[in-house]
């Protein structure tokens, strides 16, 4: 039997659930957390087991696809337990990770035995003081180590997410477009989203994508455009000419493509969003630990959904910041 088809008040259709797993991470990125984040309370994250009963109910009313999230995933122990759950649910198309990287070392073959085929591991620079700086760790031989593992399992693609942010890391964008031509990775650029935990984000700190694609072919790299972003992929996807690699660009602050999201978020404390910058969340915790049947969360995920927010506004003169940042939401 053909899976329901999950629909919006736009009608556009639900398919991607990202579930955060946890808010803590072993990286202070500054572009993501605050130097002294406060961690949610244990007890208020989701076990394995409600996390795999919420995926299994999402699936069963038309979701496709998981990807796992942070914080950073890999910091909570055994997870590949849960990649293991999940990656045995019926109906289920696709599941992926997003990490940092720093554990891929040691964690990719369990995960690639538990199941999991697909990473997006996020990399803002190739200098390793550089790397310090940005995510105030000094990790980055480490996480190379872990991106060479991971294709030496067999993952791949593997996506390497690049945050590029003004006067931080902008120099590095055609270095990281040649890095798609030596390595099987798909490179993505990522537009500086206003979801930091310290209020560092600023419009002008935000490269847009027409100034990354200036800048590669700038360099004499030339690029045709094979994807104007689709369901599946929000980004917009570039192949070099001699067909060699490919790059792809989110534009989320200058060329939002809210109109086409069909994703919805679950957070590691149990709160259901329908956009990455929501100020209203859905509880679905206290309804797993307090007796609801399968069919009473399914209702209550079906009309979440149904009043998905038409776009996140971060180019509306009333704009408001959500009050968690990227974190404690998942990315």
């Amino acid at each position: 039997m053909d899976a329901p088809v999950l629909r919006d008040f736009y009608g556009r259709r639900i398919r991607n659930l990202r579930i955060s797993i946890t808010d803590r991470c072993n990286f202070r990125c500054i572009y993501c957390m605050p130097k002294d984040p406060q961690w949610m309370p244990r007890e208020d994250l989701l076990t394995f087991e409600e996390i795999e009963r919420v995926a299994r109910i999402a699936v069963s009313i038309g979701i496709e696809k998981i990807r796992v999230t942070g914080g950073e995933p890999t910091a909570r122990r055994d997870v590949p337990v849960l990649i293991d759950m999940l990656s045995r649910l019926r109906g289920l198309h696709d599941l992926s990770m997003t990490t940092n990287g720093l554990l891929l070392k040691e964690l990719a073959r369990p995960l690639w035995k538990a199941g999991l085929r697909r990473l997006n591991v996020s990399l803002d620079t190739l200098r390793e003081e550089k790397f310090v700086h940005i995510a105030r760790r000094d990790a980055f031989r480490k996480v190379w180590s872990g991106l060479e593992e991971a294709q030496q399992v067999g993952f791949a693609p593997i996506k390497v997410n690049m945050v590029v942010m003004r006067a931080y890391n902008e120099e590095e964008v055609v270095e990281f477009a040649k890095l798609a031509r030596t390595r099987p990775w798909h490179i993505r650029f990522i537009e500086f989203m206003p979801l930091d935990g310290e209020g560092l984000w600023s419009r002008e700190k935000v490269v847009p994508a027409q100034e990354i694609l200036d800048r590669i072919r700038e360099a004499g790299l030339a690029l045709r455009q094979v994807s104007q972003g689709r369901l599946t992929d929000p980004a917009r996807i570039f192949a070099f000419e001699d067909g060699v690699g490919e790059i792809g660009i989110i534009a989320s602050v200058s060329e939002p493509f809210c109109f086409v999201c069909d994703r919805v978020r679950l957070t590691a404390d149990g709160n259901f969003r329908t956009c990455l910058f929501s100020h209203t969340e859905t509880p679905i915790r206290g309804l797993l630990r307090g007796g609801a049947d399968d069919a009473t969360i399914a209702r209550v995920l079906v009309e979440a959904i149904r009043k998905k927010e038409a776009g996140h506004g971060i180019n509306d003169p009333e704009f408001v910041k959500p009050k968690r940042a990227m974190y404690s939401i998942g990315g």
